[in-house]
């Protein structure tokens, strides 16, 4: 076992299975008492069941570590609380969350229901602003904290399908952000990570929807496409995760990251790429000349067009 987090006491949310149980097992085996919060439902997030954390306690006490089961659901703004107080009253403090909990319902955006939009935001953004908030105010008390996000490449660049799960990716980068400047005053860290690993998540994705997204030519920040890596393991973003939950992490604060196998990115924050200026406002004639060689050059439809 390691000691980069020994004394300090971890939340973390969706650990029963995938990435966010690699998280918790790895932030046990360096030291951290873990509250393993998972509802145990499907993909979808249907059912329940309180096996899966109960396995992750049950590993990380073969291991030596401390861990108590949690089945809060984090869209349920009086259940995190709980959770978080959970911590507090198990552990005596909250020192890290992870914000991991998260469930699929892909549709394409023609198709997707009310039903299907409500349900993958409750979980992802609410959930972590629901769990982030109440967090907030024992580690503003402590004066010292370590708050890390899932946010998602199919919010900050776009998923065909996902238009739920992609806004509430993408809200959660926005979340990171703005928390980040309310809370680094008191010692608080608040960051994101855009994982790329293989979990029971991806493995949900249709054949077709595959198919439509490797013809869309889906493009990292830096333009060149993203190619699968090898060792892609939910197990392989958990270190990034870890680290940024130390004390050692104390300087980096409102950043986004995108993790996967060997690959760790620091993400730019939105910034102008071109910029068009004059005096007084622009009219629609003005514009429909400038804009093809100035904004307008070399722009990229990410789903153009197709004949029918």
């Amino acid at each position: 076992m390691g000691t980069r987090l020994q004394g300090k006491v971890a939340v973390v949310t969706g650990a029963g299975r995938g990435i966010g149980r690699a998280i918790a097992e790895l932030m046990a085996s360096e030291g951290a008492a873990v509250v393993v919060n998972d509802v145990g439902a499907q993909v979808d997030g249907t059912s329940a069941s309180t096996v899966p954390a109960d396995e992750v306690v049950a590993t990380i006490r073969q291991h030596g570590g401390r861990a108590i089961a949690s089945y809060d659901d984090v869209a349920d703004f009086a259940a995190a609380e709980h959770l978080i107080e959970t911590a507090v009253r198990e552990f005596g403090a909250i020192d890290v969350l992870v914000n991991n909990a998260g469930i699929l319902r892909d549709r394409m955006i023609f198709n997707m229901s009310e039903a299907e939009w409500d349900a993958v935001i409750a979980v992802h953004l609410t959930g972590s602003f629901n769990c982030l908030r109440h967090a907030a105010v024992r580690m503003r008390e402590q004066r010292r904290g370590r708050i890390i996000s899932m946010s998602s490449t199919s919010g900050v660049i776009g998923n065909p399908g996902q238009a739920n799960y992609g806004a509430a990716k993408d809200g959660i980068a926005g979340l990171t952000r703005v928390a980040a400047r309310d809370l680094g005053r008191y010692g608080i860290t608040v960051n994101a990570v855009c994982p790329g690993a293989a979990t029971r998540m991806t493995a949900t994705v249709p054949a077709e929807a595959r198919r439509k997204r490797a013809q869309s030519g889906v493009q990292s920040p830096a333009g060149q496409a993203v190619l699968p890596l090898p060792h892609t393991g939910p197990e392989n973003v958990a270190p990034w995760v870890t680290w940024l939950a130390t004390d050692g992490a104390s300087h980096v604060n409102g950043k986004l990251f995108f993790v996967m196998g060997g690959l760790i990115a620091l993400l730019d924050d939105p910034a102008p790429v071109r910029t068009l200026t004059k005096e007084g406002r622009w009219t629609p004639e003005e514009i429909a000349m400038v804009f093809p060689r100035t904004l307008g050059l070399d722009l990229v439809n990410p789903a153009p067009p197709q004949e029918t």
